[in-house]
C-alpha cells in the first residue's frame, strides 16, 4: 500500500467515526443524556475528529 493510499484509508476511517458520533450525541439528545460524561466525551471526540477534517479542508486535500 503505498502512501497516497494510506492517506486514503485514513480519511475515510475519520470520516467514518466522525458520523459514528454524531450518530452516538444526536440519538443520546433525543433521549436527554446531554449531561452525561459519555455525551461530554463524545463532544470531545466530535470536535477533535471535526479538527481533523478541517486541516484536511485547509491543505486541500479534500472539499
Amino acid at each position: 500500500m503505498n502512501r497516497e493510499e494510506k492517506f486514503e484509508q485514513m480519511l475515510q476511517a475519520v470520516l467514518l467515526e466522525y458520523h459514528d458520533v454524531t450518530s452516538k450525541m444526536e440519538k443520546m439528545k433525543s433521549e436527554n443524556k446531554t449531561k452525561t460524561v459519555t455525551y461530554k466525551q463524545l463532544m470531545a471526540s466530535k470536535m477533535t475528529l471535526q479538527n481533523i477534517i478541517s486541516r484536511y479542508e485547509i491543505y486541500g486535500l479534500i472539499e
